[in-house]
């Protein structure tokens, strides 16, 4: 057979690199030449960056090292192919690297901005009768792709969060002077991540007190009335989790509430947000004259490969896996996604989807998961979560800190 090659977008995650390692091993056992690694992505083969991973992930050992190492191994990007339509020139680029390479089989590790860029090279290549194929394998720690049950990335972050609010709640409960924590979490329009802050909720901890998702409208007003009610009943820390999407009824982003400098957008279009719990934190410690902290989770939650989950991982790896075998079987235009079969026990299967049906699509939290007051989910949301935040993935230790797989510089090129 021809050769292989994969590549990562968009955002790491704890698990990106185990649908990397799930390429890599299964193109090998399947007989592939030579399997290549893109350097940042699509934008980063157009410059013509990129790797024979033979040459870095050198046996079983280095496999599973690669799977318990963070973040995208071979770097990522957030690059927008235009239309074949539009821009005919980069397409015909793209292919005649490939063709140099002798590639079959495109793999592209992302979320939705990465599989617009498979549909949009599967198209080119029908367009123009090119043999290639191009598969998704999805990720993303926002869990916000349409109809795969869930995504790889999601747990282990998932599973952070849900952690770190534990220890917040301790934290917050040794002085009982009444202080508020407003915790940041990223999700833009979709809430799936800070809905994971319901976690904490078990026999050993209330969980926190309030959680805001982007799927309902947010009023500064009635964070205000529930603050007072809490105060009413008891004294203790109150936490609160806040999506850094979360908008007020006329559409504000809360973290440009009262703000006179308007946000960047990247290649996609997307604002660039952050700084809602700071926003909010201000506000309210100027109403309750309390102190109040602002904690911003940002990109810790991405990548904590040490509080990865071990579920997440063999999903992610599979999911690589199953991509390959996809894309050597004839598919393309096409992205893996997960179906629940089970809950109790939990298991999933694997099938594959148009890719025209998950590009540029957003899963937001359905309503019927987020109590009617709009402060906090339900127990089917935290239900539906709890089995993809299973089981531990122990790290490889060096003299006391992780041991992580890195691209070797002296054999880049």
């Amino acid at each position: 057979m021809g050769n292989v090659i994969v590549g990562q977008s968009g955002g790491p995650t704890a698990v990106i690199n185990a649908s990397l390692a799930g390429v890599y091993k299964t193109a090998k056992d399947r007989g592939a030449n030579k399997v290549y690694g893109m350097q940042n992505g699509i934008k980063g083969f157009i410059e013509g960056r990129y790797v024979d991973l033979s040459h870095h992930i050198r046996d079983n050992l280095d496999i599973e090292l690669l799977r318990r190492t963070p973040s995208s191994f071979l770097g990522s990007c957030r690059y927008k192919l235009p239309s074949h339509h539009d821009n005919e020139e980069i397409f015909a680029q793209i292919f005649d690297k490939l063709k140099e390479l002798e590639i079959e089989c495109f793999l592209y590790i992302g979320g939705n901005d990465s599989m617009d860029s498979v549909m949009k090279l599967s198209r080119y290549a029908q367009d123009t009768g090119s043999n290639i194929r191009f598969v998704g394998v999805p990720k993303t720690i926002d869990n916000d792709l349409a109809i795969t049950d869930h995504t790889p990335g999601f747990g282990s972050a998932a599973k952070y969060i849900g952690s770190v609010f534990k220890e917040i709640i301790r934290d917050g409960s040794v002085y009982g002077n009444g202080q508020i924590n407003i915790v940041e979490i990223m999700g833009r329009n979709a809430g799936w991540l800070t809905a994971a802050a319901s976690l904490a909720r078990c026999e050993d901890c209330e969980g926190p007190d309030m959680i805001f998702l982007p799927e309902t409208p947010f009023s500064i007003e009635g964070l205000y009335e529930k603050i007072n009610s809490l105060y009413e009943r008891n004294s203790k820390a109150i936490v609160i989790a806040v999506s850094e999407g979360i908008q007020l009824a006329d559409g504000t982003y809360v973290c440009e509430y009262d703000s006179q400098s308007a946000k960047s957008t990247d290649a996609f279009g997307h604002k660039s947000l952050g700084g809602t719990a700071s926003v909010l934190s201000g506000l309210v410690s100027e109403k309750f004259k309390r102190k109040t902290r602002s904690i911003e989770l940002s990109i810790l939650q991405r990548a904590a490969a040490h509080m990865q989950s071990r579920t997440d991982n063999a999903e992610a790896f599979l999911a690589g896996g199953q991509a390959v075998k996809a894309a050597l079987s004839g598919m393309t235009g096409m992205t893996v996604v997960f179906e629940r079969t089970s809950d109790d026990p939990y298991m999933i299967e694997t099938a594959l989807v148009e890719v025209e049906k998950i590009a540029n699509v957003e899963k937001k939290v359905p309503d019927l998961w987020i109590t009617e007051n709009g402060s906090y989910v339900s127990k089917e949301l935290t239900d539906y979560m709890r089995p993809l935040i299973q089981g531990e993935l122990s790290q490889v230790m060096v003299d006391g800190l992780p041991r992580h797989l890195i691209l070797n510089p002296q054999t880049l090129g």
